[in-house]
C-alpha cells in the first residue's frame, strides 16, 4: 500500500513527456517503475488566498466531482450561489486538453477568492475516455494531472494525501484504453481555527464493488484516526461512487456505511435524500441514478443539507454529478458564550 504523501510544493511539476510516452506502452507491470518517476504523484500543491478569513460559528461545505472541472466560470459561478466557505473537490484538471489546458482548481480558486490543496490522483497517459479521446483527437496535454483539492477561504494547515488503493488498477487495462498512472486517493487538510476541524476529499474507485469500497473506506478510516488527534471534528466529502445507493439515508445498501458508521461518522444530518447523478448533453448517463455523493461528519453537528444541480444558467449539465452541501456548526458559538459567561 502507499503510504501518506506530506511532502508540499508551491507548483506541481509536470511529469516529462517523454516518460509518459514510454509508460503509455510499457506492459501492465511497470506501473510502479514509472510512477516513481513522476514527482508530481509524490506531492501536495498548496497555495494559500490572498485574503484568509477567521473560522466562525458555522461552515457551509460543498462536496462535489466537477467532471474534469471543464466549465470555469459555471462552475464559479455554481459554487459562488451555494455559499461555500470550503469546497472538496473530485475529478480536477491540471493541464488536460479536455479542459482547455488550463490549471482548473487555481482558476477556480481564485474566482472565489480562496487557497487551495491539490493532489494528483493520475498522470493520464492520453486523452481521457473513449468519449474525450475523440472529441480532442487533435490536441495534446500539456502536463496530464488529474486529481482532487480542498478550496476554502480560511488557512489551511498541514495538507496531505491519503492513498486509498496500491496504485496502478487503470494502468494495466482494467478502464479500458484510459490508461493512467496512480491510485485512488483523498486529500485532507486541518483548518486553522480555535477548536481542531479536519477536511478530506475522497474518491473512491469508480471501476470496482460494493467490497471493494468498504476496503478503500476501511484505510481512509485508519488514515484519518492517524491524522487527526481523539475527540478532534472531521467533515469527509466526496465521490464514494456508492452505486448500490439509490438515495435513501436510513440504510444505504453499502458495507461502506458500516465501515463509517463503526468509525464514528454520520451522514443523516450533512445530506438531503435523493440520486446525486445527472445526465450531460451527450446523453449520459441514463436512469436510474445512485447516489454517489455524500458528506460524513464526526465530533462535529451539520444541519441545512442540500442537493443542488449542477447546471449552467440555461440548464445545461457542467458535470454528471450534482453538489452536496451542509453547514456545519464548529462549536465556536458554544465556545464564545462560555467563555463570555466565566468573564462575566
Amino acid at each position: 500500500m502507499r503510504q501518506i504523501i506530506t511532502r508540499r510544493a508551491g507548483v506541481l511539476p509536470a511529469p516529462d513527456p517523454v516518460l509518459l510516452a514510454d509508460a503509455a506502452l510499457a506492459p501492465d507491470d511497470a506501473h510502479d517503475r514509472f510512477a516513481a518517476q513522476v514527482p508530481a504523484l509524490n506531492a501536495v500543491e498548496h497555495r494559500p488566498a490572498e485574503e484568509m478569513w477567521p473560522v466562525g460559528p458555522q461552515l457551509r461545505v460543498a462536496a462535489w466531482n466537477a467532471e474534469r472541472l471543464k466549465y470555469h466560470a459555471p462552475s464559479a459561478a455554481l459554487l459562488r450561489a451555494t455559499g461555500a466557505d470550503v469546497v472538496l473537490l473530485t475529478e480536477a484538471d491540471i493541464g488536460m486538453a479536455r479542459s482547455g489546458n488550463r490549471h482548473t482548481v487555481r482558476d477556480l480558486a481564485e474566482a472565489l477568492g480562496m487557497g487551495w490543496a491539490y493532489g494528483v490522483e493520475f498522470v493520464e497517459l492520453g486523452l481521457g475516455d473513449a468519449r474525450e479521446c475523440e472529441w480532442h483527437a487533435d490536441e495534446d496535454n500539456r502536463c496530464g494531472l488529474h486529481g482532487n483539492a480542498i478550496l476554502s477561504r480560511h488557512k489551511l494547515l498541514d495538507p496531505v494525501v491519503i492513498p486509498l488503493d496500491a496504485g496502478g488498477t487503470w494502468f494495466a487495462g482494467r478502464s479500458g484504453n484510459q490508461r493512467r498512472l496512480g491510485g485512488r486517493m483523498a486529500m485532507a487538510a486541518r483548518l486553522d481555527a480555535p477548536r481542531p476541524l479536519w477536511l478530506v476529499a475522497a474518491h473512491l474507485e469508480s471501476h470496482s464493488d460494493a467490497a471493494d469500497r468498504a476496503r478503500q473506506g476501511e484505510r481512509l478510516v485508519a488514515a484519518i484516526d492517524r491524522l487527526v488527534p481523539a475527540g478532534a471534528g472531521v467533515v469527509l466529502g466526496g465521490d464514494f461512487n456508492t452505486k448500490e445507493a439509490l438515495g435513501s439515508l436510513e440504510a444505504p445498501e453499502e458495507p461502506l456505511f458500516a465501515v463509517l458508521r463503526d468509525a464514528g461518522f454520520d451522514w443523516h444530518r450533512c445530506n438531503a435524500p435523493g440520486p446525486t447523478q445527472r445526465t450531460r448533453p451527450d446523453g449520459t448517463p441514463v436512469p436510474p441514478f445512485a447516489k454517489l455523493d455524500w458528506l460524513f461528519t464526526r465530533h462535529a453537528d451539520a444541519e441545512a443539507p442540500a442537493t443542488i444541480a449542477a447546471v449552467d444558467e440555461t440548464g445545461a449539465a457542467i458535470s454528471d454529478h450534482d453538489v452536496v452541501a451542509a453547514t456545519v456548526l464548529t462549536g465556536l458559538a458554544v465556545e464564545r458564550q462560555q467563555t463570555a459567561s466565566i468573564e462575566a
